[in-house]
């Protein structure tokens, strides 16, 4: 049986997160089937909560050049008929099918707005602080706003594999982060302060379940944490241990070199 906008609605109204921001991620299918789909989700939220904020990256900008700085978590030279599929940047972009339909669903709505950093670009709604606060150098600046502002990270149908604040926070605690390119209408430029590899990141869960709120939607589990408790819980992880979060992916190049580094 398909889940209704009504149900969608007393879901997200059962977090009791009190008018406050949130970072979503999200995915569609966990759910179930849903009447009108991403629409709907979409809907459901904005009728929620007054910010929302959702990743809205773009993979496909990305290009490997045949040399670059050491240590960073790359192979240079790998990947060129990838490169030669490469697409510049645009705030047009479909977010990447890997971030999933409701944040792009959301990049369209017509009081979204979006930021243009040419890989880690963010969309939101009443947002527009947050999505102001970012640089180059600093690409999940809009994390750390919404966290300032007692927000929550939701998570529709995911875990924390997909919880980009994580990343956020693992700057925070000092991790070191990679360099990149993409492809813009203005040249290939440099992207700077891009993140690990976040396949590890589900290690935290059992430390945020204290501050966990948990709903089932459909076939859906919803989860919603508080961005500042999030923050400190993996700070405090890292500093105590500096392989806290890692994969264990053999062939996974930035955590390998993380290793390397400590």
């Amino acid at each position: 049986m398909a889940i209704g906008p009504n149900e969608l609605l007393a879901g997200l109204h059962a977090l009791r997160l009190d008018d406050r921001p949130v970072v979503v991620h999200a995915s569609l299918s966990a759910f179930g089937e849903v009447e009108d789909g991403a629409e709907a989700a979409v809907s459901a939220l904005l009728a929620t909560f007054p910010t929302i904020l959702v990743p809205a990256f773009t993979y496909k900008t990305m290009i490997v050049p045949r040399t670059g700085p050491p240590d960073n978590g790359i192979t240079y030279g790998a990947g060129q008929d990838a490169n030669l599929m490469a697409e510049y940047f645009t705030p047009q972009m479909p977010v990447d099918r890997l971030i999933g339909i409701i944040p792009d669903t959301l990049r369209r709505h017509p009081r979204a707005r979006r930021s243009n950093h040419p890989i880690q670009s963010f969309a939101g709604v009443n947002a527009d602080t947050s999505l102001a606060a970012q640089t180059m150098a600093d690409p999940l600046a809009p994390l750390g706003m919404i966290a300032q502002a007692d927000g929550w990270v939701l998570l529709l149908g995911v875990d924390h594999t997909t919880n980009t604040s994580i990343h956020y926070a693992e700057k925070l605690a000092g991790r070191r982060t990679f360099i990149r390119w993409a492809l813009t209408p203005g040249g290939v430029v440099e992207c700077p302060s891009f993140p690990g590899c976040s396949a590890g990141f589900q290690a935290i869960a059992p430390e945020m379940e204290k501050y966990a709120r948990k709903v089932q939607i459909g076939k859906a589990l919803v989860q919603a944490l508080p961005s500042k408790m999030l923050f400190r819980a993996v700070i405090n992880q890292i500093k105590s241990d500096p392989l806290a979060l890692l994969c264990q992916q053999e062939d996974c190049e930035r955590c390998k070199q993380i290793r390397q580094l400590v």
